[in-house]
């Protein structure tokens, strides 16, 4: 399995990408984002946009997910150059790990330092809301367990260490920077800090699941986020990431309610634009205090 999956994902063809896109804009971003189910505005507030669909990137996945966009953008937050993908790639859709990350090595290539990552999730934690907003401060990687890690495979040094350490993949000072900031906004009520935990997908978790997965420590549980921070931090990139909180997990067996992904979109148009000025502010500060860049 691993020659054939690795085949396609070379130092070389992530390098034959990036100046490729690279080639087509003079935005040299050091600032990538993520955007998450249902949160593409954030790609909408970059100025001088040079826009590319994955379908037109050479070597780029495609995402095939509702309220995800596929495009990757480039231009500018308050002069701070950025990119920014609309739409992410999942392990449910049947990607390779390797292929759902390769956009963060391309990242890396294209000059990218910090990585800013959002996504949709569930709430385990009985404290938060659905529409709260959760600082992710570590993760819990259930498909890694499993060996199901995008690292997997022969490393290439150009990228990074073959063991690399995860214990200080969620930078500190951004954690600390997203809760100055919140307060900042007048976001302090509904901006929480917690573990996310991921999961394969697509179904949903079963209720044993989600109190199996809170006993463990998950606040919050998605399908995303923690094989891309893996491969952003073994090439060196710092990482934020946050969640936004569409659903609270049925933790109990009398519970009517069930998860559906038009209940995470919905909640994602009403919060999103509070969450995108949050990572928006972020972004603006980055440059401007020496102590975060």
């Amino acid at each position: 399995m691993f020659p054939e999956a690795n085949k396609d994902y070379s130092y070389e063809d992530c390098k034959a990408t990036a100046d490729w896109l690279l080639a087509q804009t003079d935005v040299r971003p050091t600032v990538g984002i993520v955007c998450g189910s249902g949160l593409g505005g954030l790609a909408d507030m970059l100025k001088d946009q040079v826009a590319f669909n994955y379908k037109d990137i050479p070597n780029f996945p495609q995402s095939t997910v509702h309220g995800h966009a596929g495009r990757l953008v480039f231009g500018t937050l308050k002069g701070r150059p950025c990119v920014c993908m609309q739409g992410r790639f999942h392990l449910y859709e049947g990607y390779p790990i390797q292929k759902i990350t390769l956009p963060m090595r391309i990242f890396k290539l294209l000059g990218v330092e910090t990585v800013m990552l959002t996504n949709a999730a569930g709430g385990l934690n009985q404290d938060f809301k659905v529409g709260d907003i959760m600082i992710i401060k570590d993760h819990l990687n259930m498909p890694g367990f499993a060996g199901n890690n995008p690292l997997a495979g022969p490393n290439d040094d150009r990228f990074g260490v073959r063991f690399p350490c995860m214990s200080d993949a969620y930078d500190r000072e951004l954690q600390q920077l997203a809760m100055d900031v919140g307060q900042e906004l007048g976001y302090g009520d509904f901006l929480k800090e917690g573990v996310y935990c991921v999961l394969g997908g697509p179904s949903f978790e079963t209720i044993a699941e989600c109190r199996m997965l809170h006993k463990l420590g998950a606040d919050a549980v998605g399908m995303s986020t923690a094989h891309e921070v893996i491969v952003a931090r073994h090439c060196g990139m710092r990482v934020f990431a946050l969640s936004l909180i569409t659903n609270q997990a049925v933790m109990d067996y009398d519970s009517e309610e069930k998860a559906n992904h038009e209940e995470v979109l919905q909640t994602g148009k009403q919060r999103a634009e509070q969450l995108e000025r949050l990572v928006f502010t972020m972004v603006t500060k980055i440059e401007h205090n020496n102590n975060y860049a």
